[in-house]
């Protein structure tokens, strides 16, 4: 027979006209696994009339618990995916959208298991509200610890405690009491606003959407009227304007508009507006929304604004409020959370994405990491997946944003890896570094085109990348030499010469060998902006650095030489005895044995040694370069 509880075709078009009705709460379910966060959503669905015919004909179908015909298994409401459907679990953010007479929500159904964490920190980075749950026989524990840390952190201020399963320990108070009690100890810190515990049953509907009888001593109310009712921000709370430009707007030379949508605050026709980089002034002269003019729109509208004077705008830029205008910096503080299986290494360069920006980016400083189930901030010299960590980024120019608290909407970024164009990490920015405010670029009246003209050459750094033994050394020492006899101006920066200075505070681990080759590359820069020819001798084993190097030079400047020499060949030489160190076990990190090298895809130059003589290889890369210069 049917569900009782089920919204049949006839009643479809009622119902879409009250899910235009009422505010919007976004909120979140999370908690340790099998707490039965995807039952509650799905039974809470059900239970208020927000599920099709079709679809809860599709549970019984392929949902029934233990087969026996009578009782529909309502995680599966959400939990969509075939490998969660096979084992049972929550994998991905499942998100749904449902309203009620008084209010519309989206939720998120959140995963349990700890290898997800960073698919919960996705859904809580837009949510209102955390439904965290609690397993009424397993009391609080780390997972719960862990979410609650999380949603805290990604500026959630409202919590529901859905002490779940009450029915599997006699719907015991004390019990009951005990677990809040606990939670309240250990989430005070946490600045929550509000804290609300529920004891329920989601699996038999107990609390879910009506009150139970069975619970004649909780007073308080089910969680749908909970969620119908609870008050979030202060309405008289409004912050700043804050309009990412997505698109200039240009279809005759009579038009201009900025396209996008306002990220924060609101707008009307006649009110100034600043471009947040320039510093440009103006004021909005009309707001065209999807169904033709109006006089003012909110956060959330996708507008097109068209200004009262002709200033630069482009893609990417941000029209704020004067009065109150975010921060435009290169360097911030920010917690950072890891999401990748391969660690954040400080130095490496990433890509940078906000609201408005995509641009390159470091962490320069670690500058502790956050355990999240104890809240203790610890030493830490990366970041591996999951992990929580403070950090001072800089940007390879000026960004525009708030700080998070202030501003989810324009403090938050994400970082990309950039091979694999994947998503590594999300942030939220604390503040602005000073350092940024104080440190100005000096004009200079002998710039690099000069001091090249009086070498009567043209600036080049030659980087040559290959495993130890490889020849890299030699082969740089020729080229040097025979650039020498030829005239030119250079200078040669050697891997180990340089550990005994400027890089002498520095090891051999990951984190380590990306610092050192962002220094030497530093270097390097400074070198050729003297109009130096600059000769880089370096494993350099990981292709991110030597692509941030390359990106420090100016155009056709950096040329990548691959010193190819097989590994066998290279150990056999051992010309500092490191490989049978290495090989023994005496020396960890050792590129090729215990750290891998990975090698050029798309190098300028590819010397393969084995039969060669350096001082032939040397001349290769000379007739290369005056070949390049030539061209130029």
């Amino acid at each position: 027979m049917p569900y009782p509880f089920s919204i049949s075709p006839h009643d479809m078009e009622e119902h879409l006209v009250q899910e235009d009705k009422g505010p919007v709460l976004r909120f979140i379910t999370c908690g340790s696994v099998d707490d039965g966060k995807s039952t509650l959503i799905g039974r809470l669905l059900c239970d208020a009339q927000l599920v099709f015919e079709d679809q809860l004909a599709d549970l019984r179908h392929g949902g029934i618990r233990g087969g026996n015909g009578e009782e529909i298994d309502f995680s599966l409401v959400l939990d969509g995916l075939e490998a969660e459907r096979e084992q049972g679990i929550t994998i991905d953010v499942a998100y749904r959208y449902f309203s009620t007479s008084k209010r519309k929500f989206i939720v998120a159904d959140t995963p349990g298991h700890f290898e997800y964490t960073r698919n919960m920190a996705t859904g809580a980075s837009t949510a209102d509200l955390a439904v965290i749950l609690v397993d009424s026989r397993q009391g609080i524990l780390q997972q719960t610890r862990r979410h609650s840390y999380l949603a805290s952190l990604l500026g959630i201020r409202h919590v529901v405690l859905a002490v779940n399963k009450i029915d599997l320990i006699d719907f015991s108070e004390p019990i009951f009491d005990a677990i809040v009690a606990e939670y309240v100890r250990f989430s005070a810190k946490l600045g929550f606003a509000s804290v609300m515990a529920i004891p329920m049953s989601a699996r038999f509907g107990d609390n879910v959407v009506s009150k139970s009888g069975k619970l004649p001593w909780y007073q308080g109310s089910p969680l749908l009227e909970y969620l119908e009712t609870v008050e979030l921000d202060a309405p008289d709370r409004q912050e700043p304007f804050r309009f990412p430009v997505q698109l200039v707007m240009r279809p005759n030379a009579d038009f201009r508009g900025y396209a996008g949508r306002i990220a924060s605050g609101k707008i009307a026709v006649g009110d100034p507006v600043i471009v947040a980089k320039s510093g440009l002034r103006s004021s909005v002269r009309a707001i065209i929304a999807p169904d033709g003019n109006q006089i003012s729109a909110a956060e959330g509208e996708p507008v097109t604004l068209v200004l009262a004077d002709e200033v630069d705008v482009s893609r990417g830029d941000m029209l704020v409020d004067p009065a109150s205008r975010p921060f435009v910096s290169d360097q911030f503080q920010a917690h950072l959370i890891w999401f990748d299986a391969n660690p954040m290494l400080p130095g490496r360069s990433y890509l940078l994405r906000t609201e408005t920006d995509s641009v390159s980016a470091t962490v320069t400083v670690l500058k502790h990491q956050l355990n999240v189930d104890s809240f203790v901030r610890e030493p830490a010299k990366l970041l591996q997946m999951n992990e929580v960590g403070v950090c001072n980024i800089m940007t390879q120019r000026p960004i525009v944003f708030d700080a998070y608290k202030e501003n989810r909407s324009t403090g938050n970024f994400i970082i990309v890896d950039r091979v694999s164009s994947a998503t590594v990490g999300a942030g939220m920015i604390d503040f602005p570094l000073r350092r940024a405010d104080n440190v100005h670029w000096q004009a200079l009246d002998v710039d690099k085109a000069a001091r090249s003209a009086l070498k009567n050459q043209k600036p080049a750094v030659l980087w040559l990348t290959g495993l130890s033994g490889s020849g890299k050394s030699t082969i740089a020492n020729a080229l040097e030499a025979l650039l020498h006899t030829c005239g030119k101006h250079t200078y040669l920066l050697d891997g180990d010469n340089v550990r005994h200075g400027l890089n002498r505070d520095l090891g051999f681990t990951a984190v380590d060998r990306v610092e050192n080759i962002r220094r030497v590359a530093e270097v390097a820069k400074l070198m050729a902006d003297a109009g130096l020819i600059v000769i880089c001798s370096f494993i350099s084993p990981f292709r991110d650095e030597r692509r941030m190097a390359r990106e420090l030079m100016g155009e056709g400047e950096f040329i990548e030489i691959f010193v190819d020499t097989p590994l066998d060949e290279c150990a056999r030489r051992d010309p500092k005895g490191l490989y049978k160190k290495a090989f023994a076990g005496n020396i960890a990190n050792f590129t090729g044995v215990s750290s891998p090298y990975e090698a050029p895809e798309n190098p300028e130059l590819h010397l393969k040694t084995m039969g060669q003589e350096p001082a032939r290889l040397a001349l290769q890369i000379e007739e290369f370069l005056r070949s390049r210069m030539e061209e130029k």
